[in-house]
């Protein structure tokens, strides 16, 4: 169509329109001015009209500006003259008027989406028009279709479903814990007197064989003399049974290996024996006074080694079907903002909380540095994503109702087709699709909700309509059969 027929068109719509307005007692419509001088501007190659540069229903025939200074926008004859979405709000019958040579309109919906449809123009108890509805907008019961101006305003935007890695992360809050195999308590097996104590306090670091303290104990000379004295004799026969023995009650008394080796050696009884520590590690504790009298069982020294620790920490019930021995954790302590601690899950604890509803998790940590102290908070992440890439869509492509999760498949040309999904496992703002749709599947990310919104209401009018054609057949049925008026 050249641009003259264009113009003469559009200026016997607007014409129209603007009768069809007027008609009904109302003020004239701004677009009725505009007839007159379209096909002339078409003509001279100038703009038809001007309109609002913010949209809003005003327009004019010569340039213009608005109070604020800028220019009305121009409308060419080429530019395209829809009523599907007018610049200044127009009754529906006039829309129906001006659209009759394009389209045909099928029915009036209930701008409100009740289930009431009218075959003529009409308003509802406010006051607002009914909705005019042409053919081939009403839903095939398995799409909608929206037209482009409806779609570039509610900012509708599809994107591909795809092959990714899901990583999904279960956080949870937790304590530095010592490990229990890695404490060692020094304690008398018999009455015993404390000598000397060395230089060690409370908090200090010791190592294996350092020297704790020099403890008398009656006891313990008494085995070791017996022990030398079986060693040195060469008067008694069969003298080895009496040797096992002696050192087999320096053994129960808990008498270190080196302080026995020594005694072997040197065939003497020191009158005080040297203590040691057992292992490297941190001191706990020291109760040990020097003169003082210690009881069988009274600890004197408590060390831990807390090269290894352990995390203890609180996982949500909902998450421990993810959570499996082995899992690698990464740990991070609210005293090192930025540092991570590298760990793995050794221990479940096979009991929930049921007042927090939450699992004990145990994760084992190497703290080489010893940065990590007893009872400081932490936050460990447990990565529980699928190793392997999986097939994903965006998570606001997700239509959730509860009890059923739908997808808007993208056909083009404006069609949306509802697909139903079945989801697995979500993280970094993506979602599993285990089944309804296939990789490439075009699905809208955005606007989903308008688009759904659109389609529930489509959906029912067509029911009100198909059920009202129901009822129609029965009662003609009813009147042939029973022969009742």
């Amino acid at each position: 169509m050249n641009r003259l027929a264009l113009a003469g068109a559009a200026a016997a719509i607007v014409a129209a329109a603007g009768v069809a307005y007027v008609g009904r007692g109302l003020p004239p419509w701004p677009g009725a001015n505009l007839a007159a001088s379209a096909a002339h501007a078409a003509e001279a190659g100038a703009p038809i009209y001007f309109r609002d540069p913010d949209g809003k229903p005003s327009y004019s025939l010569t340039p213009k500006q608005t109070p604020d200074g800028r220019d009305y926008q121009p409308v060419a004859a080429g530019a395209d003259l829809s009523f599907d979405d007018p610049e200044a709000p127009m009754p529906a019958d006039i829309k129906a008027t001006a659209a009759k040579g394009e389209r045909k309109v099928k029915y009036y919906r209930n701008p409100m989406g009740l289930p009431d449809t009218s075959p003529v123009p009409k308003k509802d108890s406010m006051g607002m028009d009914y909705i005019a509805v042409y053919d081939g907008e009403d839903s095939d019961g398995g799409s909608i279709t929206l037209s482009p101006g409806k779609i570039q305003r509610t900012g509708v935007k599809s994107e591909a479903a795809q092959m990714r890695r899901i990583r999904t992360l279960v956080r949870a809050p937790g304590t530095i814990q010592l490990d229990e195999r890695r404490v060692s308590v020094i304690a008398m097996r018999a009455e015993s007197y404390v000598q000397k104590v060395a230089d060690i306090t409370t908090g200090s670091r010791v190592t294996k064989g350092q020297p704790l303290m020099e403890i008398y104990s009656p006891a313990v000379s008494s085995a070791a003399a017996e022990y030398v004295a079986t060693m040195t004799s060469k008067a008694i026969a069969n003298i080895e049974p009496y040797g096992r023995g002696s050192k087999q009650r320096l053994t129960n008394l808990d008498v270190p290996e080196t302080l026995i080796a020594e005694m072997e050696k040197s065939h003497t009884v020191p009158l005080a024996f040297q203590w040691l520590s057992p292992r490297d590690g941190i001191v706990l504790q020291r109760a040990a006074i020097e003169g003082m009298r210690a009881q069988p069982g009274d600890v004197l020294f408590r060390i831990a080694d807390v090269s290894v620790v352990w995390a203890l920490v609180d996982v949500a019930e909902r998450d421990l079907g993810n959570i499996v021995v082995g899992q690698k954790v990464v740990v991070r302590a609210r005293s090192y903002p930025g540092r991570t601690f590298m760990g793995q899950i050794s221990v479940i604890y096979p009991q929930v909380n049921k007042d927090t509803r939450t699992a004990r998790v145990r994760i084992e940590l190497q703290n080489a540095d010893l940065a990590l102290l007893p009872d400081m908070y932490v936050d460990a992440e447990i990565d529980i994503g699928s190793p392997a890439p999986v097939l994903t869509v965006a998570d606001n492509a997700i239509l959730d109702t509860g009890s059923r999760q739908t997808v808007l498949i993208d056909r083009g040309n404006g069609r949306f087709e509802p697909r139903e999904v079945k989801l697995g496992r979500r993280g970094d703002g993506y979602v599993e699709i285990r089944d309804g749709i296939a990789e490439g599947d075009a699905v809208v990310t955005s606007a989903t909700f308008l688009i759904d919104a659109e389609s529930n209401l489509k959906a029912a009018i067509k029911g009100f309509a198909e059920a009202g054609a129901a009822q129609a057949t029965a009662a003609d049925g009813q009147t042939t059969d029973g022969g009742r008026p």
